[in-house]
Formats: structure tokens, sequence, C-alpha cells
């Protein structure tokens, strides 16, 4: 298996030349002075370097090893203390985290880029520094001063590690019914008790200690999702000076043998009547975790970027080295025995299809990523408000999206190695075992389909949706000319008929309740492919520019995946738009006996 290497180039094109994030960044406020594109290439070559060279080697001995539990002690295959802590001694765990309290401070446009890179090295290594993050967030945007000053800049620094606590054993989506309770106690903390299961790092041996943030509810909480409250319960209780104190009545209770992940420790955890503290309003924890989720559920997403490109890797260098018949036209290598799988058709429709979904999706985690920034850090109402309302609509769509394709695209992977590729030692097995959890944790991506739907689209009359609409509509009418048409033209009527699919879904939804969960998977699919078609025709944009300087054939290869992309793949739009349109009827002729 080709040795995985940070595809910097792409990134850099997707970053400086498609987005140009540098200009991004210097118009909004709260970043201007804050970072510039030299620092950013700096830590971009930089993340390449360790991701490459630390966090790679340890993929496949650590699927291998796998974590290991012993009576409530968890241990990481060997080699990931060490890669752990020298992550962490470079800052990347705090990579965006409010510099306030030791954060770095970085755009998510930036970060989108290195976590591609951490989850294509390695994805059970970067489900640990992952999960911090996501952590911090929330403490962040919702703790007291006081627990901010306590446990963000440990986190930060990646000496203590954080999770999310959210599932139980019977209960997921559904967290209205969570069984965990926090019981007030007379010094202003609570009583957590309560077992939680799939949690991600929820004991480990890389840190010295965790930081559990825990979805309960109070005796006398509303039923429901509005009774739920958040709170944060360390392992090791902290004292005033910020030393370590005694160990709370927090234990793993085991951890789950899994089909992929299998260094990162996915842990049961058991809280009994472990000291814990509010984070933001009694009954509003949801509201302080659902902060977290745009960010986590977009790096989730991401997880399906990093395997693909790393299976892409892989799959090139072995079709180009495994000889196998001649090509169609005849002998291309004629002083071989036979010729590169790579002259075969069905060999380069598959690459073909990894190359330009990986170079999509990157391009739309970036753009997702620059709306979170104007978001975040927008001065000017108007322009924020339009990136919430992006944000809050495509955040579905990129954790989706992202994973079903991720699995579509390792599966491509996979197969051009034959045989070889169902065997353990080419890695292309465990990819495919990697990928497949992306689509079911951080909300499975029925559910996502579902958000998209029902929250994001019909509750609002397609509000958000005509938002995106409008700007594709805007860049076409700018990029009229003959140049761009091939990718241009085909954007047209794609939007178009998204806007007309939109419309069909939420006319029948007034009559028919069902209409939203049978359009929604298929309509999330059909936005994907329209807006990774606008994300190629940015990227040709941009390419187009630069083909007079264009010595080693980069921006043409990027002009020739787009055009393979317009041809070959926006057309799945017309099967999954006809599936929306069906409507839910043949869904339901069944009853439950008949399945």
């Amino acid at each position: 298996m080709a040795d995985y290497k940070a595809p910097l180039r792409d990134i850099r094109f997707v970053l400086n030349e498609v987005f140009e994030a540098d200009k991004l960044w210097q118009s909004l406020p709260g970043l201007d002075g804050a970072i510039d594109a030299e620092t950013a290439d700096a830590m971009l070559e930089e993340a390449g370097k360790i991701t490459s060279q630390t966090i790679a080697p340890l993929n496949r001995s650590g699927d291998e090893e796998g974590a290991k539990w012993d009576n409530g002690v968890v241990t990481t295959p060997a080699g990931f203390k060490q890669a752990y802590s020298t992550y962490a001694e470079g800052g990347w765990v705090g990579l965006g985290g409010n510099p306030e309290f030791g954060g770095l401070g970085m755009p998510k446009t930036l970060g989108v880029q290195i976590e591609e890179m951490v989850y294509g090295a390695n994805n059970s290594f970067a489900l640990y520094p992952a999960l911090t993050a996501g952590c911090c967030l929330a403490l962040d945007a919702h703790g007291s001063e006081e627990l901010k000053q306590a446990y963000l800049p440990n986190l930060y620094a990646g000496t203590w590690a954080g999770t999310m606590c959210l599932t139980e054993p019977h209960c997921g989506t559904d967290l209205g019914i969570i069984r965990t309770k926090a019981v007030p106690q007379a010094d202003g903390s609570y009583a957590v008790t309560g077992t939680k299961i799939f949690i991600t790092g929820g004991e480990h041996d890389l840190t010295e200690n965790i930081i559990h943030l825990v979805l309960a509810k109070l005796p006398d909480a509303p039923a429901g999702p509005k009774g739920i409250s958040l709170f944060l319960v360390p392992k090791f209780l902290v004292n005033a000076d910020g030393s370590l104190g005694e160990r709370n009545p927090v234990s793993c209770g085991s951890i789950e043998h899994k089909m992929g992940i299998k260094a990162s420790a996915t842990c049961v955890m058991n809280f009994d009547g472990a000291e814990g503290y509010l984070i933001g309003e009694v009954n509003k924890g949801l509201n302080a975790m659902f902060t977290m989720m745009n960010y986590e559920r977009l790096s989730i997403g991401i997880q399906g970027i990093g395997c693909s490109e790393a299976s892409y890797q892989s799959a090139v260098a072995y079709a180009r080295d495994r000889i196998q018949s001649r090509a169609p036209t005849g002998a291309q290598q004629p002083e071989k025995a036979a010729d590169p799988i790579i002259v075969h058709p069905d060999v380069r429709r598959m690459l073909l299809t990894i190359k330009a979904m990986t170079e999509g999706s990157r391009a739309f985690s970036t753009y997702v990523g620059s709306q979170l920034d104007i978001s975040k850090y927008a001065d000017d109402a108007e322009i924020k408000k339009k990136g919430e309302d992006l944000v809050a609509l495509l955040t579905p769509v990129a954790k989706a999206f992202f994973t079903d394709v991720g699995l579509e695209n390792c599966v491509h992977g996979q197969q051009v190695f034959g045989g070889h590729g169902y065997v353990r030692e080419w890695g292309q097995e465990q990819l495919v075992r990697d990928v497949r959890i992306a689509q079911i944790y951080e909300g499975t991506n029925g559910i996502q389909a579902l958000d998209l739907m029902g929250r994001k689209t019909v509750a609002n009359n397609g509000a958000f949706v005509n938002v995106f609409i409008q700007e594709v509509r805007d860049f076409i009418s700018e990029n009229s000319d003959q140049a761009l048409a091939e990718f241009v033209e085909p954007l047209a009527k794609a939007i178009d008929n998204l806007e007309e699919l939109t419309g069909v879904v939420i006319d029948r939804s007034k009559t028919n309740a069902n209409e939203i969960g049978a359009a929604s998977v298929e309509y999330l699919h059909v936005f994907g492919y329209t807006a990774y078609a606008y994300m190629w025709a940015r990227m040709a944009k941009a390419a187009n520019a630069r083909l007079n300087d264009d010595s080693d054939g980069f921006y043409q290869a990027k002009i020739g995946t787009g055009r393979f992309f317009v041809k070959r793949l926006l057309p799945r739009i017309h099967s999954l738009s006809e599936s929306v349109r069906a409507g839910s009827e043949s869904l339901y002729e069944l009853d439950a006996a008949q399945f």
C-alpha cells in the first residue's frame, strides 16, 4: 500500500486559488491580523509532515492491535501516546480554540484542511483530538468564566482530553428519553448518575485527565428534550490551584469490539454519583450541545474525505504498477508482458470517480468552513445572517454526503485492487471498515437527511435553500462566458432542478407528512451533486485562469476531472429526482407483517 502523503498541492489550490481564503480572513474583523496566507501555508506544511510521518505509520498497526480494556483501564496501541504528545505539543488540539484560554484561534477554512490530513492519515487517532475540540466549543460558548478558566487551557494544550456523552443503551436519536440524572448538591455541583454508551475516547492513556460533557436530567425536569441539561464531569476532580485531585466516580465498564476504527476506544461509561458542574442553563442542555454539532458533524464528514484521499493514493499507485491484459486500443507498453491496469476503461472510471468526488468534497468542506467563519466573525449583520443560514442548511449535507461518498470511494479503491483489496496488507479493506462508521455516528445519515428536508427546508418554506440557489445563480450570471460554458450550463440546469424539486416536496408535505421522510435521502444526494457542480464550476474557473502557467499539467487535470464529474456523475441527479417525485405511497403499501 502506498504511504499516505498529505495532498498539499490540492489543498492549497482550493484554499488559495478557488476560495482566496486570505482575502476572506482579512475581511472578517475577528480574524484580520490573526492569520495570513504565509502563516497558513507554513501550518499546512507542518501538518503535512506530522500526519504523513508520525500519525500515518501507526494506522495499520493501530488497527491490528486495537485499544485494550482491562478492569476499567484502557490502553491505546503502541506509539499512539507518543504521537499524541507530539501532536499536542504542536498546538494542533487547540487549533481553532479561543486565544483567551490558550487556543490558536485559527479559522475553520484552515481547520478543515488539517482535519482532512489527520483523518486521511489515521482515522482512529483523529477521533481523540476531534472530540476534545468539540468539547471545547461547547464549554467556550456556554460555560461559566470559572469553568473556562479551569478547563480550557489544559484541553487546548492536549494535556487533558474531552468527550461528548449523549447516547444511552435505550436511546440514540431520541435523547428526550435519557435516564441519566443530575441531583443538585449543597455546594452548587451536581451528582451525576447513569450509563452512557458509544463514548469515543471515554477512557484512554493519552492524557492525564478526561473531561466529559454529559447530558442528564434534574429530578424535576420536564419530560422530553426540553428537560435536558448539560454537565461537565471530570475523570479527576480539579483542585483550586489547578492540580488534579481525587478520582471522580466515573468508570469505563467496557469498550466495544467494532468493525473498524479499532484503535479508537468506544466506551461504556458509568457515572455513579460523579461530581459535575452545570454548563449553560438548566433544561437548555441540547442548545449548548448543538453549538458544537455544526463543527463536529462537519468534522465527521471530513472523515469521509480523508479516507477517500487515502484510498485514492493507494489505488492510483497500484493501477500504475499492476499489469494485466492489453489496452482495448492495443499495447501501450509492448516491452512488458501486459499493460498497467490504469489503461482499462473500468479502472479509469473508478479512479476518476474517487478523484472527482474527493476533490469536490474538499472544495465543499472549504466552502462550508468559510460560512462557519463568516457566521462567527463577520460584523455586517446581513452577511453574518447569510452565513448562519447556509451553515444550518449545508451542515447535514456535508456530514451525510461526504460520508456516503466516502464509503463509495473506498469501495471503488478496494475494487481497483481486485483480490488484493480484500486482504489486509494492502490497507484498502481497513479503509472500508473505518469509513463505514462515519455514516452512523454524529447522527445517522438518514437523520441528517431528515434534518435537511424537514427542519432546514420544509419548515421555513425553502428560505435557506433559496439563499444557496441565489448565490449559485449569481455565480452563473457572472460567469456566462464561453470558456466556462461546459460547467456553467449543466450547473444552471441542476440548480433549476433543485429549486423545482424543493417546491414539489414542500407542496406535498402540506397534506402528507410522510413525504418529508420519503424524499429526504434522495433529496440530500441531489443537493450534494448539485453543490459539487457549483464547486467544480468554481474550480474550473480558477484552473482555467492558470492554464498558461501549467508546466506539470496540474490545472488541465483539474479541468479534465471536472469534465468527468459533469458528464458522468452529475447526471445521477435525474434518477434521484425521479425517486423523490415518486412520492411516499409505495413505502406504505405493505403493513409491518408483510415485510
